[in-house]
């Protein structure tokens, strides 16, 4: 292996479902308000799949895209990973189901959930596998449809969450680009404050689970919040401290689009201004572990990513989990 090889980002793409809900639409079901909804989350709509759509079509989308991006065929890519908390069954794995829809025949496949960090956790490891020479064009893909994991009664919950996918590839670049540091965590003795309690092994689905609506998304809202506010600033300057780079070189700062309050607070922990903190969680809600490519495919069409710069991301999750990548933009 060669010490001065990186895996660097060389193509992005997204696969994001046309129908959009909006908080006025949401008010016509539930006891909420656009006023509430978006002064609480920053939320303003959300996109949600149709029927008939699941996380393997967006996902697919969304690979294909940035294999085009990337100037390469899918006959090229030797591993395929896709964080997803919403496969589109038990088994097979996602993954795999998207190998074959965009022809990928040579290459591995597997699924990796870690919820909303899902992303930051499958680019550091993808990133290790390129590094080591194992692969050499690598899909990274994050999708989810949380849609059909909320309860829309639930007004707490049904609100914060939309559809999408996002995918990078990765391939060898030279130093000083590419992944540069990444720091994982997780802390599973907070697993009750957010999950989906029914269809699993511990509590499969039944008439009784159905009526309680446990096969939804369970949150203690105000426990997350505290928690994501401290460990989203935090992790992100430590992967900045493995990586050797001080706060005030990053020029642009990707977090996870769970709500604005959240970002604000990271980004003041870094002492970054909000004109380097992208941020479209307005039109796009909580996506899970879509939202981070997502975030990057945008940023990156907008021009606002230039050879050299150096990008954190950075997310939370259920689990609970965390991550961080520190990125020199190849």
């Amino acid at each position: 292996m060669r010490n001065d090889l990186r895996a660097g980002i060389v193509g992005l793409g997204i696969g994001i479902p046309h129908s959009v809900v909006t908080n006025y639409d949401l008010e016509q079901c539930i006891d909420t308000s656009d006023e509430w909804i978006f002064t609480r989350t920053g939320i303003r709509e959300r996109r949600v799949a149709p029927h008939g759509i699941a996380t393997s079509d967006l996902a697919a989308q969304a690979a294909l895209q940035a294999l085009q991006n990337a100037g390469k065929t899918p006959e090229e890519v030797d591993l395929i990973v896709v964080a997803t908390a919403t496969p589109d069954m038990p088994w097979p794995s996602t993954a795999c189901l998207v190998q074959a829809k965009i022809g990928a025949s040579r290459a591995a496949a597997f699924d990796l959930n870690a919820v909303c960090s899902g992303f930051v956790y499958a680019l550091w490891m993808a990133a290790q596998a390129v590094e080591t020479g194992a692969y050499r064009c690598v899909l990274v893909i994050g999708a989810d449809i949380l849609s059909r994991q909320v309860n829309w009664e639930d007004r707490a919950t049904c609100v914060l969450f939309g559809d999408g996918a996002g995918a990078v590839v990765l391939a060898p670049v030279d130093e000083p680009y590419g992944v540069l540091a990444g720091v994982l965590g997780a802390d599973g003795t907070g697993a009750p404050l957010l999950n989906v309690p029914a269809g699993g092994t511990r509590e499969p689905l039944s008439p009784e689970a159905l009526a309680q609506k446990r096969h939804t998304i369970q949150m203690r809202g105000r426990e997350v919040f505290k928690f994501a506010v401290t460990i989203m600033g935090e992790v992100s300057l430590q992967a900045l401290e493995k990586a050797g780079i001080p706060s005030e070189e990053v020029a642009l700062f990707i977090p996870h689009q769970a709500n604005i309050r959240i970002i604000q607070a990271a980004a003041e922990r870094l002492n970054l201004p909000m004109e380097r903190v992208f941020v479209n969680v307005d039109r796009y809600g909580n996506t899970s572990a879509a939202s981070i490519p997502i975030a990057l495919y945008e940023a990156w069409a907008q021009g606002l990513l230039k050879r050299g710069n150096v990008v954190v991301v950075v997310g939370f999750g259920a689990g609970l989990t965390w991550g961080a990548c520190v990125v020199r933009w190849v």
